[in-house]
């Protein structure tokens, strides 16, 4: 589903390999664009004159001029460095929305640049046990980071934030 926040091109290209027996048929192509889109982004596509539309090249064009600001958009280095855990949000859940951010980032990091990445942006408590192991697999670091918060929370580890 495409909801006006991700990237057209990716959309318009897994939405295409999706339809692989229906894409010889640009009509049907072009109908069923439609349940692929949701919030704004199908407002957007409802809101259209679709007569205009004469094939799926000038439908697929349209779709991208108004949505290319996403791909102009796409999240540094520096963002992600910057993407903090929020107050509320378990250590895991916050890797895996940092990750998913993280694979926005263009042109795309290595697997190894992107942990360095993660590790760097923990708060110090994180950052000092996680940096020895930052070379590691995105799942071991989430594990440890894990242990951290459960130390955090029971005591054992000092959280230096509380201080």
């Amino acid at each position: 589903m495409f909801d006006e926040t991700s990237d057209p091109k990716v959309h318009l290209r897994t939405y295409c390999d999706k339809l692989v027996g229906v894409v010889k048929d640009e009509r049907i192509r072009m109908k069923l664009f439609m349940r692929s889109l949701t919030g704004d982004a199908l407002s957007w596509y409802i809101s259209q004159n679709q007569k205009k539309w004469v094939n799926w090249a000038s439908m697929a064009s349209d779709f991208m001029d108004q949505f290319k600001f996403n791909t102009k958009n796409a999240p540094d280095v520096f963002y992600i460095q910057n993407l903090k855990k929020k107050p509320m949000e378990t250590f895991r859940e916050y890797a895996t929305r940092w990750r998913s951010v993280a694979a926005k980032v263009r042109p795309a990091l290595e697997e190894e640049q992107m942990n360095k990445f993660f590790v760097r942006a923990q708060d110090p408590q994180y950052y000092e046990r996680l940096m020895v192991i930052e070379n590691y697999k995105f799942s071991d670091i989430i594990k440890l980071g894990e242990r951290i918060e459960e130390g955090i929370k029971s005591g054992m580890v000092t959280n230096f934030k509380a201080l």
